[in-house]
């Protein structure tokens, strides 16, 4: 596998990581341990801010298909995390 391929697949796991933490964060996947769905809104927003950051860093610096995974996973989150705060 070529570095850069290598660097790609790295990001997208990585940020797929965030997305996964953030989803349990804000309920809507069940927490490993406890089996059950758990909200914890700070970490969440956290999460979203770690991201953001994340984005804000990279700029320039991603492909396409990098900026626009980055920017869909923040967006949507964004969106999840204003409707689990209004309930």
């Amino acid at each position: 596998m070529e570095e850069n391929q290598k660097l790609q697949l790295l990001f997208t796991q990585l940020v797929l990581m965030f997305h996964a933490a953030c989803a349990q964060q804000l309920g809507k996947v069940k927490h490993p341990i406890t089996d059950k769905l758990e909200k914890d809104l700070p970490a969440a927003q956290s999460t979203i801010d770690m991201l953001d950051m994340l984005h804000q860093k990279t700029r320039g610096n991603l492909s396409a298909e990098e900026e626009q995974l980055l920017t869909q996973v923040i967006s949507e989150l964004k969106l999840t995390y204003v409707q689990e705060a209004r309930t």
